[in-house]
């Protein structure tokens, strides 16, 4: 039997719909499935592909035969090379429409429930320049473009500073615009790029594992403080100084300058001591009228703005009285759980990882909330019988687990807990949507609302409210 011919190119694939990861989602003439990257619903385009998993195609466009009315003109320059903001050839307002069905889809389809109210997604007001931490990589990798490559050119000096190129762990894309983060925070990252150059100082290669600057945070709170936080791979004293210097007195808006030495082979810095060089070992993020310390190793939300409309949603969704005993589950930093704290009678947060409890503690006292408990450990092993006990049973219970969604344990604990209320927070609408087809036994799905937190990607946060179920 001879051997079955490989497909190399799709034509007239019609796009219908958006998927994960910079992907759209279109059906060949005679039905098949194919996921092509860079195109909108709307487009019709052949297609070149580049791999088959479970019989699905994956591909490129190669020609464009008619185009979506819906395509938006890419505002960044970086756009299609870099991997961050695959959606911004899409019109927001489509954007919004596409995650609100992909919602629609995850109840419909996996939770199998009904629910009674589905509230209008809640866009962002602001698509530019909302985050407020950002991490640069720098690497003496830099990723070529197509037309350095075909024009022969040797590129000696590759030295980059910027993300990461998909699919390819050593090489990094040099960022000259960053349209997520306001500035300062791109003139930061261009002038320690060019300061480096002009000195000679050695990029990182991560093949190899050598080098002297390795990465770059950058934070910039609603308060209008900055933190900056400079990674390298080995201590050189002269040099440290030198370029933290400069920063020192070019930038004397950062209120809080720091490094690490980072001599590992991965690019976590949890475990390691950062040593703050000027300033304050923090700086100061607002929520409203809630202040929150973060430190370089804080977890705190990236789109502040946005996440008040989403505290704003849990909030209204909770409808507290003042007199709930509220608990909150994968509670992080402590944001959500500081921010009902006012309309309830006593918060009990848990979070696995133990500095996040320590910077939620922390953030208690400095907004003087005496009303709220918290505990490290894995909710599944914290949330005892032993401990609803001396707890008390909740009226309330807020979960906003990671994207994996909750541990079967930590559902089977809440079938058994059954709380009145549920308010259930997800980035994840698929996974949440497996734990609503089981939590649906004992409880009814009453209201949802999706929040668009990242602009330009295929991220989104929904919101449900669960009651349980009369007898």
């Amino acid at each position: 039997m001879g051997r079955r011919k490989r497909i190399r190119t799709v034509d007239q694939v019609m796009i219908h719909g958006m998927a994960d990861k910079g992907y759209a989602v279109g059906k060949c003439p005679e039905g098949r499935v194919v996921f092509v990257a860079g195109v909108v619903p709307g487009d019709l385009v052949d297609v070149f592909i580049k791999k088959k998993t479970k019989g699905v195609l994956w591909g490129e466009p190669t020609r464009f035969l008619a185009v979506s009315a819906t395509r938006a003109q890419p505002f960044c320059s970086h756009f299609g090379v870099c991997g961050g903001c695959k959606w911004q050839h899409l019109d927001y307002a489509d954007q919004l429409q596409h995650k609100s069905e992909v919602v629609e889809n995850a109840m419909k389809r996996i939770a199998k429930v009904d629910i009674e109210k589905v509230y209008p997604i809640l866009g962002s007001k602001h698509t530019f320049f909302y985050r407020n931490k950002m991490e640069y990589s720098f690497s003496n990798k830099r990723w070529l473009t197509q037309e350095e490559v075909d024009s022969g050119e040797d590129f000696a000096n590759r030295d980059s500073l910027g993300f990461h190129r998909p699919g390819a762990f050593d090489k990094i894309v040099d960022i000259e615009k960053c349209w997520l983060q306001r500035d300062p925070g791109n003139r930061i990252r261009n002038r320690i790029r060019e300061f480096a150059l002009e000195n000679k100082y050695d990029f990182f290669d991560i093949r190899n594992q050598s080098g002297f600057l390795r990465d770059l945070i950058i934070r910039t709170p609603m308060t209008g403080e900055l933190m900056v936080i400079l990674g390298l791979f080995h201590e050189d004293k002269e040099k440290r100084e030198a370029i933290l210097n400069m920063l020192k007195v070019e930038f004397p808006e950062i209120t809080s300058l720091n490094y690490v030495i980072n001599p590992k082979a991965n690019n976590t810095i949890f475990d390691l001591n950062i040593i703050n060089y000027s300033g304050r070992p923090y700086v100061l993020e607002q929520l409203r009228n809630l202040k929150f310390k973060i430190g370089p190793k804080s977890f705190f939300q990236t789109n502040p703005r946005q996440a008040v409309a989403l505290y704003d949603t849990i909030v209204d969704f909770a409808d507290l009285k003042g007199t709930e005993n509220v608990y909150d589950l994968y509670t992080g930093v402590g944001s959500i759980g500081l921010y009902l704290a006012k309309n309830c009678k006593q918060v009990v947060g848990i979070e696995e990882v133990e500095l996040a409890i320590e910077d939620a503690k922390e953030n208690a006292d400095l907004n003087h909330i005496k009303n709220c408990i918290f505990y490290a450990g894995d909710v599944k092993d914290i949330l005892s019988d032993n401990f609803i006990k001396k707890h008390d049973t909740p009226d309330l219970v807020i979960t906003d687990p990671p994207r994996a969604g909750m541990h079967p344990k930590v559902v089977d604990i809440l079938l058994e807990l059954k709380a009145p209320r549920m308010v259930y927070v997800s980035c994840n609408p698929a996974t949440q949507a497996r734990d609503l087809f089981l939590l649906k036994e004992i409880y009814d799905v009453k209201k949802s609302r999706a929040v668009d937190m990242f602009p330009h990607t295929h991220h989104i946060e929904n919101v449900v409210l669960l009651e349980l179920k009369d007898g």
